[in-house]
């Protein structure tokens, strides 16, 4: 096993069965692997923790997805937009804290007033920050047109999860129509590098139908496709979904925790100077679950100051963390958890993704 990790070091390309190897390591081999990502992100993009103030827009969403709480089909959720007043009062909470960027998430919309309020936004949140506040969307697909008014307004990082790699597996978690289709996703996700944003995508990990050769295959995609930065986490599963009919059929919270973690390490060692982050579903299934995926090669946190009122009617997954705590205390709390792991806070830093900033030298 550790010849396998020390391969991977030196930039050596495994075959699938040799990351499934890595994906079983336990004990020793497991602590190998997570010793040797800690290292690389230690050289390659340091000590440093960025936070990304997180602001969950609105929890409308034309998507169907099998696995996901605000799906447009489930009619228990109370469906809710922010408004410009709100966005931009918590965006000048990210900025007065020094966060260095914001992400603007939502359910996936595609209707014109949604597209020209989100240019409204950046353009605003730029103009009050003096454009010291980077902003990364996370708005689900659109067109190479709306990603482009999106660009020009100030965004300059894109998330779009694709999720799973695997055209059969994407289809067993969604609905066999234009609006979810795997290819779609893929060219949203090229037209994105396209235009020049950081981009950003990232994977389930834990799903039902799903094997340790598709996790190996995500990993060989994402480091293809040439990300920028990764958001990736346990499968976390939501009563008022189809999936949850298969939830006999899933790992345990602590298998996928883990697994979550030898991912999050591999990547690290794969792409050594991507940024990833340590995303809130890891602290889902385990109270230091986001410190833990720092130790092991990430480097984001995505600290939620969208406003409490809204918190309960944003759960994409069940036994969502931290949803009752005002933004000011889910700051404090994620300080003293990042300091007591030895890490330093990037306060007033973009954090750009030194992956992407690479491509631009010489």
């Amino acid at each position: 096993m550790k010849a396998l990790v020390d391969k991977l070091i030196k930039n050596e390309i495994l075959p699938v069965n040799e990351i499934v190897l890595l994906l079983q390591s336990k004990d020793f081999d497991q602590q190998y692997l997570f010793k040797k990502a800690n290292e690389i992100k230690l050289k390659y993009v340091g000590n440093k923790v960025y936070f990304r103030g997180l602001i969950e827009y609105s929890n409308i969403c034309r998507k169907n997805c099998y696995y996901c709480g605000i799906r447009r089909g489930n009619k228990k959720v109370q469906r809710y937009t922010m408004s410009n007043e709100e966005v931009i009062n918590a965006a000048l909470f990210a900025y007065n804290k020094q966060y260095g960027s914001i992400v603007i998430q939502a359910g996936e919309n595609n209707s014109d007033f949604f597209v020209n309020n989100i240019t409204y936004l950046i353009g605003e949140i730029r103009r009050k920050t003096n454009s010291k506040l980077a902003i990364t969307l996370s708005l689900g697909e659109q067109s190479e047109l709306i990603y482009e008014q999106w660009y020009k307004a100030g965004a300059s990082r894109y998330l779009l999860r694709i999720e799973v790699s695997d055209k059969k597996l994407y289809k067993k978690l969604h609905p066999n129509n234009q609006t979810h289709d795997f290819e779609n996703r893929l060219l949203s996700l090229y037209a994105l590098k396209k235009i020049g944003y950081q981009v950003g995508t990232g994977v389930m990990i834990g799903l039902p139908f799903q094997t340790l050769e598709h996790l190996a295959n995500d990993l060989i995609f994402m480091k293809e496709f040439d990300i920028d930065m990764c958001g990736m986490g346990p499968y976390i599963e939501h009563s008022n979904t189809p999936l949850f009919k298969k939830v006999n059929e899933i790992p345990s919270p602590q298998l996928r925790f883990n697994l979550s973690l030898k991912m999050i390490a591999l990547l690290r060692i794969m792409m050594k100077d991507i940024n990833i982050a340590a995303t809130t579903a890891l602290q889902a299934l385990d109270k230091m679950g986001r410190e833990k995926a720092i130790a092991v090669g990430a480097n984001i946190i995505m600290p939620n100051i969208t406003p409490v009122k809204y918190r309960d009617k944003y759960f994409l997954y069940e036994n969502k963390p931290c949803y009752t705590e005002e933004p000011e205390n889910c700051s404090l709390c994620i300080e003293r958890k990042i300091r007591n792991v030895g890490c330093e806070i990037a306060y007033g830093e973009l954090g750009d993704s030194k992956h992407y900033l690479s491509k631009f030298k010489n």
